[in-house]
């Protein structure tokens, strides 16, 4: 093999290892971005939201009770290891327990004007959200003994009948009807919540009360309901807002959605309350 012919070959070898190398190389930086390529995939289908867990505190209007009960219990079965507790009262009280420090996740209210003792604070987390409405109703004893069929006739001499309180909103409420109606009316006495003036017709210590639809309802035979027109003039909004510090904020956010929903609002309107 002459020497020019071993220069040839040479350089050949060499050219072929630099390709060798070459591709080499990029099947191992191929091999490299298959890799990171497919790394966020995993990570982002690792990353979904969290697992809810832990306690969530609704302080609710008492007219909320059968309704957010309901959905409590669809939210625990919904969310395993979550559990929703309540404090159903009147909304000024529960108004004056949150700006008071209460902790608490969530605030339902019977009116705006409740939710802004919480809001005025600054304790409210997120703008209130009006996700339900509810009208006036007389609750009477059954078979309605005293033949109560409009609002004025619970202005008769006699008849014991109970109000909410005024600073509560079925108080609030009841008293605007009364005015509309330019009706005045001395109850028997002044409960600090709904649920508190319709157990006084329950227990017969009072012939009637007024009341919301949605307590009539919920009271099944142990009351008669009386419709009134006056009630179209003080229909309450119930605004719904997450606490500021609230200690199961992600929690919270998901039971207020759950209100919300098509699902939530199924079962408000099924209790008797009117649509936002």
């Amino acid at each position: 093999m002459t020497r020019s012919t071993r220069r040839t070959r040479t350089r050949t070898l060499r050219v072929a290892g630099v390709g060798a190398a070459a591709l080499l190389a990029l099947s191992a930086c191929s091999s490299s971005d298959s890799s990171s390529n497919s790394s966020p995939k995993s990570d982002t289908s690792a990353s979904s939201s969290p697992k809810l867990s832990g306690t969530v505190t609704v302080f609710a209007a008492a007219s909320l009770k059968e309704s957010f009960t309901t959905l409590g219990k669809e939210f625990e079965k919904a969310n395993p290891g979550t559990k929703v507790t309540f404090n159903f009262a009147g909304s000024d009280t529960l108004a004056a327990s949150i700006t008071g420090g209460a902790p608490a996740d969530v605030f339902a209210a019977a009116s705006p004007k409740t939710m802004a003792i919480v809001t005025d604070k600054k304790d409210a987390a997120t703008t209130p959200a009006t996700f339900v409405r509810n009208q006036l109703e007389i609750a009477t004893l059954p078979g309605n003994p005293d033949k109560v069929a409009s609002l004025k006739d619970l202005t008769k001499s006699g008849l014991k009948v109970v109000l909410c309180d005024k600073t509560v909103p079925c108080g609030a409420a009841a008293q605007k009807a009364l005015d509309a109606s330019k009706l005045k009316l001395t109850p028997a006495s002044y409960e600090q919540d709904v649920k508190s003036a319709l157990t006084k017709v329950e227990l017969k210590e009072a012939d009637a009360a007024v009341v919301y639809k949605t307590d009539v309802k919920a009271a099944g035979d142990k009351v008669e309901g009386v419709e009134f027109p006056e009630s179209a003039k003080a229909v309450n909004e119930y605004p719904i807002a997450l606490l500021k510090d609230a200690p199961n904020a992600e929690a919270a956010k998901a039971f207020i959605a759950l209100v919300q929903s098509a699902e939530g609002q199924k079962v408000l309107t099924a209790a008797g309350f009117l649509q936002p």
